[in-house]
């Protein structure tokens, strides 16, 4: 491990310069950024590690996208050189232009396309920040935001699930998976959730009625119709999806090749949601009040973020991963 001499108003943040494995990532000093008028500079104390982030450092991205997003995040290098877009922390500046946030306030929040999480600092817009609840760690903090903004946006916007719905989760020990299953079993739906054995226990005690081993059973064949489909994980694809749908179910694809999210009509939804501050102040009010359980794969230091990335690349994740700068 690299010993690193504290420089003044320079942070430490996980960098990867190149394309490639999780090797490429090293931790460096790089200057803490300086907030826009309109933007707050947030300590980080817990950032999440996703898909997102080891499909833009490995450059793998679902299918039919390879030509389309290198120009976001970079041809022969990365645009991007800081990764990480779920954080929870305490406010350390605020710019000219900010009301209602100040510093010392303990906050979650999303970057979006511009990332950077994975440090000791990030500077984001102050109106994608919203107050932690007392009570709530950091580290559920930024561990229910990847996942639970995707599943709520999917199943309450998207399939507007609700009470004697029947829901299929596939992938549902993951980051997205865990919420799913319990904001729908919220809702009043009756859940049924794919995954590994190992995991089957965990997701039963999150709401799912009925657990399916996915080494065992290909989800394709099953005989079962669902009012909802979830795919968290790209095992379907609008045909194979629809085949598991009643005549008014509805599939909804949260990993999806190119051709599925441009050719997705009717009862099928596929695409990225947005990263509404109103959605996180509700997801962290249900972890408040125990609604929600935040499942953690693990809590690592940021210099073991090569560990939390080969971690999320072996798709054996549970629940969401969470670095500490």
């Amino acid at each position: 491990m690299t010993t690193y001499t504290r420089k003044v108003s320079a942070m430490r943040a996980a960098v990867h310069d190149t394309f490639g494995g999780p090797e490429v990532l090293r931790i460096e000093d790089r200057p803490i950024p300086t907030p826009s008028p309109r933007e707050v500079l947030v300590r980080v104390v817990a950032a999440s590690v996703n898909s997102a982030d080891s499909r833009i450092r490995g450059r793998r991205f679902p299918r039919g996208f390879g030509g389309v997003a290198p120009l976001m995040f970079g041809v022969r290098l990365p645009r991007i050189p800081v990764l990480g877009g779920s954080f929870s922390g305490v406010v350390e500046a605020v710019g000219a232009d900010v009301t209602g946030v100040a510093p010392g306030d303990v906050v979650a929040g999303t970057t979006g396309m511009a990332m950077g999480a994975h440090a000791e600092f990030v500077a984001v817009r102050a109106d994608r920040v919203v107050p932690v609840p007392e009570g709530v760690s950091h580290d559920d903090a930024a561990g229910v935001i990847f996942g639970g903004l995707t599943a709520l946006w999917f199943l309450r916007d998207r399939a507007e699930v609700q009470l004697g719905r029947s829901v299929l989760v596939v992938g549902a020990s993951g980051a997205v998976g865990t919420m799913a299953v319990q904001l729908a079993r919220l809702a009043g739906a009756s859940v049924t959730g794919v995954c590994s054995a190992a995991n089957a226990d965990l997701v039963r005690s999150l709401g799912a009625e009925r657990v399916i081993d996915h080494r065992a059973v290909d989800v394709t064949t099953l005989p079962d119709r669902f009012d909802v489909v979830l795919d968290a994980v790209g095992v379907l694809d609008r045909h194979t999806g629809r085949r598991l749908l009643t005549p008014d179910g509805v599939l909804l694809l949260a990993v999806a090749s190119l051709a599925d999210t441009v050719l997705a009509r009717g009862n099928v939804k596929a695409g990225s949601g947005p990263e509404r501050a109103s959605d996180l102040a509700h997801l962290l009010d249900l972890v408040a009040k125990g609604e929600v359980r935040v499942v953690l794969d693990d809590v690592l230091p940021l210099d073991r973020i090569a560990e939390a990335h080969a971690r999320v690349d072996s798709g054996r994740k549970v629940g969401s991963l969470i670095v500490r700068p």
